[in-house]
């Protein structure tokens, strides 16, 4: 398993019993219950510094808990990135967050003084097989890892693009960091399969340190600038996953054409492709609702961050577009073969994205199952994968993975690429209409 597999087959959902799954019930201490009957939404709102117990070390973020009428919300501070959980479920000292549509969980107990949340991340790889880490919180809002300013010339040694090559993966990712005065850091990195969401950390002139979570994935990357200018160090992902990376930094540093990745077979028409829609019904990729003059099938999966990412621009894609004619269709690869579960999820990522197309259930994630599924693609390469269609049926253009606003210049390139090429097909049917 590579680095850029690791990003799309670090996948998430959760089934877990309460408190009792932590073993609170039967550790509390004899004061604790009258602490819980106490606490109300108003002693645990404010900001709070939560760190995971990543086997590399603290992975540390941010989540700010605000009461309100209607109970506590929650939001994590993924960087530059906000996430508001779906859910809070507040019952005396004890938070239960849910976390779609990765259907993950933070699970917390306050302690008695009230400084204090301890528990668990938990979220599912499938079936009935739960993964995640242990959890710490504690007030204040304290940045993610301890701060050391800077110089203009220790600055200049980190900021920029880096050409970045993790030890179990062949191809050259693209870093992107900078390092701030006060000696914060941020950045991410860029793959063929996407990108790394949004990195925050600290970098203080000789070690730099970059964490990441947004409720489906938890990445630590820790790494030293040696004296020639050279980044080594370690990269970890939930308490399952670790390699070594080196980088060196490099302007030109860029990875291939995405639209150049995956091709169409053209062996299996539409027409012969057809999979259950959330009511059960099969339905084939050529129906007639499906049709516009323009079409993009985007195979994604609700436990992808990048597939996330992807949704909101398609559904604003939709929104602009579908008056003239564009037609969009998800096809999820879900976790496992439990329609009901992928059905539920499905319907979460939809209403959390304000996605008014239409979604099919195509199968589960592993992508030699997904290719098989799919045998129009010679393979499948990466969550998401879209492919733009012209008015005629004729597939025009395949896009592998996806460039998220982390990657900022990436992210609006290739919003850019899919306007210009959308409204091209548009001119072209308008051509066509009138011959």
């Amino acid at each position: 398993m590579n680095a850029t597999l690791a990003l799309s087959a670090l996948v998430a959902a959760l089934a877990v019993g309460g408190a009792a799954a932590l073993g609170l019930a039967s550790t509390e201490p004899a004061g604790a219950a009258e602490s819980e009957r106490a606490a109300s939404a108003e002693d645990v709102a404010g900001h709070w510094r939560f760190v995971l117990a990543s086997p590399g070390g603290e992975l540390p973020f941010g989540l700010t808990l605000a009461a309100s009428p209607g109970g506590l919300v929650a939001t994590i501070h993924n960087g530059e990135e906000r996430i508001r959980a779906s859910r809070v479920v507040h019952e005396g000292a004890r938070l239960n967050i849910d976390l779609a549509p990765y259907d993950s969980r933070l699970i917390a107990q306050l302690s008695a003084d009230g400084t204090r949340l301890s528990g668990r991340w938990e979220k599912s790889a499938g079936g009935d097989k739960l993964v995640g880490l242990e959890l710490t919180g504690t007030r204040g809002d304290a940045p993610r890892f301890a701060l050391k300013a800077t110089t203009p010339e220790q600055r200049a040694r980190l900021d920029g693009r880096w050409a970045v090559q993790f030890s179990s993966d062949e191809s050259i990712a693209v870093g992107q960091f900078e390092a701030l005065p006060d000696g914060r850091a941020r950045g991410t990195f860029e793959t063929t399969l996407g990108d790394y969401r949004f990195l925050a950390g600290s970098f203080d002139g000789n070690r730099l340190r970059l964490s990441c979570f947004d409720g489906g994935h938890a990445f630590l990357f820790d790494a030293r600038l040696d004296d020639a200018g050279e980044l080594r160090g370690g990269f970890w992902s939930r308490d399952s996953w670790h390699e070594t990376w080196t980088a060196k930094l490099d302007p030109d540093a860029a990875l291939p054409d995405p639209f150049g990745l995956t091709t169409w077979t053209g062996k299996v028409p539409l027409a012969e492709l057809a999979f259950p829609d959330l009511e059960g019904k099969r339905r084939s990729l050529a129906d007639p609702a499906f049709a516009g003059k323009v079409r993009i099938l985007s195979l994604f999966g609700t436990w992808c961050p990048n597939c996330n990412d992807e949704a909101r621009f398609l559904a604003e894609l939709h929104e602009r577009y579908a008056d003239r004619g564009l037609a969009i269709l998800g096809l999820a690869f879900e976790l496992d073969e439990d329609f009901e579960r992928s059905k539920r999820l499905v319907q979460s990522f939809k209403r959390r994205h304000g996605a008014e197309y239409p979604v099919l259930i195509a199968g589960v994630s592993d992508k030699r199952k997904a290719s098989e599924a799919f045998p129009a693609l010679d393979r499948v390469r990466a969550y998401p994968t879209a492919l733009i269609l012209d008015a005629r049926g004729e597939v025009r253009a395949i896009h592998t993975g996806f460039s998220g606003p982390a990657t900022g210049a990436a992210h609006e390139h290739m919003r850019e690429r899919y306007e210009t090429l959308i409204e091209e097909l548009f001119a072209e049917a308008s051509a066509d209409d009138e011959e």
